[in-house]
């Protein structure tokens, strides 16, 4: 009888491990090492295709001054890509261009999925040339395990503010005339959109707790 007890204190305990190594939130990188770009070689809903988002994951948008980041709710502004007449309750520009710079610089923009349902993103610069020409894409947000307790327990640092001209201040190296080979570097393409423990650790802790303090006062 004490066997089977510690069999299932056992099974019950890798069950709860297991839980916290299969839920956690996500970091996708945009478009993989072509990043956030005018490139003919990706599109960018086909991309998005590839991937379940849930609230609270991050969208990694690798990019530089010359492209902006606009993430709207608002399918007629995505249609037109154009977010000038824009309400504030529905569209940001996390990141926005500077048409004039003649040495673009890289900037990394991460963007948190908070909102359930269909979200579109695009840059609107030159006046939604870049939007029109495919850089663009609209995704599914599902419910997934809902958003971090507080903004505090984010996986990835917040990105510009709408209307913001300064980059982010997480900079990347970036090229976009040479861009990597996707299937050279499986390794950081892995690393990007890995699991992000963090944000449901504290949750899965105090469960292991609870089941510890169980397990002792049953025995």
């Amino acid at each position: 009888m004490g066997g089977d007890k510690t069999i299932v204190a056992v099974v019950g305990l890798c069950v709860i491990l297991g839980m916290s190594v299969a839920e956690g939130y996500r970091n996708y990188t945009v478009g993989d090492d072509f990043g956030w770009s005018e490139n003919p070689k990706l599109d960018y809903q086909t991309w998005a295709a590839n991937y379940t988002f849930s609230l609270g994951d991050f969208l990694i948008f690798n990019t530089d001054n010359n492209h902006s980041v606009v993430q709207t709710y608002n399918s007629t502004i995505y249609k037109l890509c154009d977010d000038a007449d824009a309400a504030d309750n529905d569209t940001i520009e996390w990141s926005s261009a500077d048409p004039s710079s003649t040495a673009p610089h890289p900037v990394s923009v991460p963007v948190q999925l908070r909102k359930v349902g269909t979200t579109y993103f695009f840059s609107g610069d030159y006046d939604g040339e870049q939007c029109r020409s495919g850089q663009r894409m609209m995704i599914n947000v599902t419910y997934g395990q809902g958003l971090p307790w507080s903004p505090d327990d984010s996986p990835a640092p917040v990105g510009a503010q709408s209307g913001d001209d300064a980059a982010p201040e997480t900079i990347v190296p970036y090229n976009f005339d040479h861009p990597r080979d996707i299937g050279d570097d499986d390794d950081e393409n892995v690393a990007s959109n890995s699991v992000v423990f963090w944000p449901c650790f504290a949750a899965h802790l105090n469960l292991l707790l609870l089941f510890v303090v169980g397990f002792l006062f049953y025995f």
